[in-house]
C-alpha cells in the first residue's frame, strides 16, 4: 500500500495505527535480531487489518499496477494471502476471485504494470489450510494477467515445518504453478536445503543466505532456483548490516538468476527503483549488469512471451541510450 492509502483507510474504518505508519514515517529498524522481525510483522499487520472490503482490496491491487509502472516495470506477481480478507468477503474464494478480477480489469488500463497473482500460504498456520489454499490456487491457474501464476509460502521462516507443507506445493506443481517459497532470509544454508528437497522452488524469496554454504550454493545454482534478493528488506530487518555485506555480487559470480526486489515498499519506504540505485552505487554492478538483472526478473517470472519481448527490447534501448558506463 501507498503511505496515504494506509491513512486514509484506517481513518475511514475508524482505526488507530501506529506512530511511525502517521507523523514519524518510515518505520526505522535498528534491531539486528529477531525483533527487527516482530517489529516489521506488528506494523504489516496494522497495515493489513485496514483492509476491511472489496473496495479496499480492489484499490490496493489497482494502485500497485500503477506504482510498478510509474518505475518502469510491465509485470507484477502480487502475492496475496486470502485468508487475511476472507472474513469481510466471505470466505478464501471470493478474496481470491476479487484480487483476480481486479488484476484482469487494471491489466488492460494505459499506464499500468500487467498483474498476475501468486497465493501464498503461511508458515504461522497449520499445514492442512496450506492445502486448501494450494488447491484454490490451482483452480484458478493461468498463464496472463489476472491469473494465478505461483503458490508461494511467507511469514517467519523460523516457525512450522517446511516438511509438512511439501504436500501443498506437490498440488500447486501439478496445477502448474510455480512454486516460490521465502528461506534464506531468517535461517541459514540448511533451511534453503530442506526447501529445496520437499517443495522444489523455482524461486527462493530471499535467498541470500545460501551463500554461507558453498555447497549449497551450488546446488540451488545448479537447479536453476532464482533468488529474489530484496537489499533495502535485508539490511532494514538486521540480516545484514550494512547494504554492503548483502552478497549480490556473490550471487551473480556463482551463475545464479537473481532479480531484484522490494520486499515491501510501505514498511520499508524503499521501492524497486532503489534496489538497482544500490546494485549501482554500492555493489558497482554496470549497466550491462543491471540490464542483466532486469532481464533476469523476466526469466524468473511467468510474464507472457509477448511481455518478454517487449521488456527486452526497451531494456536493450536503455542500454544503448546509457553508453557504456560501468559502475
Amino acid at each position: 500500500m501507498r503511505v496515504g492509502t494506509v491513512r486514509e483507510l484506517a481513518a475511514s474504518h475508524g482505526l488507530r495505527l501506529p506512530a511511525v505508519l502517521r507523523e514519524g514515517y518510515p518505520p526505522r529498524f535498528e534491531a539486528a535480531d529477531e525483533r527487527g522481525w516482530f517489529r516489521f510483522q506488528r506494523l504489516y499487520d496494522a497495515a493489513r487489518a485496514c483492509v476491511r472490503g472489496e473496495a479496499d482490496m480492489r484499490r490496493i491491487v489497482r494502485e500497485a499496477a500503477f506504482d510498478d509502472a510509474a518505475e518502469g516495470s510491465r509485470w507484477l506477481e502480487l502475492q496475496v494471502d486470502p485468508t487475511s480478507y476472507a472474513p469481510f468477503v466471505g470466505g478464501i474464494t471470493p478474496a481470491l476471485e476479487i484480487v483476480l478480477d481486479e488484476a484482469t480489469a487494471v491489466s488492460r488500463e494505459p499506464g499500468a504494470a500487467q498483474v498476475a497473482v501468486i497465493v501464498a500460504a503461511s508458515r504461522m498456520r497449520h499445514p492442512l489450510e496450506a492445502r486448501t489454499l494450494a488447491r484454490l490456487a490451482a483452480q484458478h491457474a493461468g498463464d496472463g494477467p489476472g491469473s494465478v501464476v505461483g503458490f508461494g509460502l511467507s511469514n517467519d521462516e523460523r516457525r512450522g515445518d517446511t516438511g509438512e507443507l511439501a504436500r501443498a506445493f506437490r498440488i500447486a506443481r501439478q496445477a502448474g504453478l510455480a512454486s516460490v517459497p521465502h528461506a534464506g532470509e531468517l535461517l541459514g544454508p540448511e533451511a534453503v536445503a530442506a526447501t529445496l528437497e520437499t517443495m522444489a522452488p523455482d524461486r527462493l524469496g530471499h535467498g541470500v543466505r545460501t551463500v554461507e554454504d558453498q555447497r549449497v550454493l551450488e546446488r540451488v545454482v545448479g537447479a536453476g532456483v532464482a533468488f529474489e534478493v530484496c537489499p533495502g528488506s535485508n539490511v532494514s530487518l538486521g540480516v545484514y548490516d550494512d547494504a554492503s555485506d548483502v552478497p549480490l555480487r556473490r550471487l551473480l559470480d556463482a551463475g545464479a538468476t537473481v532479480a531484484l526486489g522490494a520486499d515491501d515498499p510501505l514498511i520499508f519506504a524503499s521501492r524497486l527503483v532503489a534496489q538497482y540505485e544500490a546494485a549501482r552505487s554500492v555493489h558497482g554492478l554496470s549497466d550491462a549488469e543491471l540490464a542483466g538483472l532486469a532481464r533476469a526478473s523476466f526469466a524468473a517470472s511467468r510474464a507472457p512471451e509477448a511481455v518478454r519481448r517487449e521488456a527486452d527490447r526497451d531494456i536493450e534501448a536503455w542500454l544503448v541510450q546509457e553508453g557504456p558506463r560501468t559502475g
